[in-house]
């Protein structure tokens, strides 16, 4: 009897956007192993985003309670794993991985980071900082691939709305169509950011609206996520001219097929931008001092700002001081002027560099 297609567990418990990046690997197991299945494991608040890649099966919740593990534990084992990928490699991902009982199971031996969980697995893929620092996340993923005997055949990183999540956003973008004729480019805007560090001052935002709006002709709208909307607040206030601000409740779904139909999207190095990325919209997004070269937008139509690296501090200009070398405590996204931005808006907006159809 011929052997059983591959049954294979891809762990990768956070962020939006390294989950969405997780798209290469899911695409190279497909074209491996066509008749393969492939579940995926992250925690809850992430798993919505993975009905949306075609090449995943089933999305896995990893427990968010100490009395959740036993039913957990009990569904690893009757799903019969024979591959596991780990792209963590905690404590907790190395105990699921051994629990499956799966035959091969790989995960990374990163340089500089502690690894203390060896046995718990097959086969391990070792990544210098040099590569790590020097290559896209894409790549990092891609080189425990070759651990399990997979060949890296494809970089491609998709997603591809539902058909009710176009259905159901399908009102704004027909409000859209009804207000404004189709010569009009529409830009959408999130602002927001995981990092109150990260984020480019409202008044510029708006001013850079103001412009787009007044001297391209586009339609600015502006979405943000829960408790964000004092800042959509804050940019309208600034704004001279009309921002239609999209205040719904949008699900993960939900927003990528609304991002689908704009021509441009303007926001922060953030999970929103990967998904605006992966939908094949074109992306301008504005970058601090975290790495670029690790974290940019995929595909043709990105642009990535950032200021001259290592940036100065901006000290007493700031909101409140700033942590030299922390990505995540830094202001550095403040030296982009508006009209860089506008400049990365206007080419991107240009006739030849729009989506086919638009």
């Amino acid at each position: 009897m011929a052997d059983a297609p591959p049954n294979v567990l891809v762990i990768r418990r956070r962020y939006l956007g390294d989950i969405v990046l997780l798209g290469s690997v899911l695409r190279n197991l497909r074209l491996h192993w066509p008749s393969s299945r492939v579940t995926v494991a992250a925690e809850p608040a992430y798993t919505d985003i993975l009905a949306l890649n075609p090449d995943v099966d089933a999305a896995l919740a990893l427990p968010k309670h100490l009395s959740s593990w036993p039913g957990f534990i009990r569904r690893l084992r009757r799903a019969r794993f024979t591959h596991v990928l780990d792209f963590d490699n905690t404590e907790k991902t190395a105990i699921v991985a051994r629990l499956t009982g799966a035959a091969v199971r790989a995960t990374f031996n990163r340089e500089l980071i502690p690894f203390r969980y060896q046995r718990f697995y097959t086969q391990v893929a070792k990544v210098t900082n040099a590569f790590y620092d020097s290559h896209h996340i894409t790549d990092t993923y891609l080189a425990l691939l070759p651990a399990i005997g997979v060949p890296i055949v494809s970089r491609e990183v998709r997603l591809v709305p539902r058909p009710k999540d176009l259905e159901s956003t399908a009102v704004w973008a027909g409000n859209v169509e009804k207000k404004y004729t189709a010569s009009h480019a529409r830009v959408l805007l999130h602002p927001g950011s995981r990092s109150p560090y990260r984020l480019w001052p409202a008044e510029r935002f708006a001013a850079v609206c103001d412009r787009v709006q007044s001297e391209l002709g586009a339609q600015v709208f502006v979405v943000a996520g829960p408790g964000e909307q004092a800042l959509v607040a804050e940019i309208r206030r600034h704004a001279k001219y009309h921002l239609v601000a999209l205040e719904q409740r949008f699900t993960v779904g939900q927003f990528a097929a609304l991002t689908a139909q704009f021509d441009l999207f303007l926001c922060h190095d953030s999970g929103p931008m990967h998904i605006a990325a992966a939908v094949g919209t074109p992306v301008v997004a504005l970058f601090g001092s975290q790495n670029a070269t690790i974290w940019r937008p995929l595909g043709q139509r990105t642009t990535v700002l950032q200021p001259p690296l290592p940036c100065t501090c901006l000290g007493a200009v700031g909101p409140t001081p700033c942590e030299p070398g922390n990505s995540y405590k830094s202001y550095c996204v403040r030296h982009l002027t508006v009209e860089q931005v506008f400049t990365a808006l206007a080419d991107s907006l240009k006739p030849e560099a729009r989506k086919p159809g638009s």
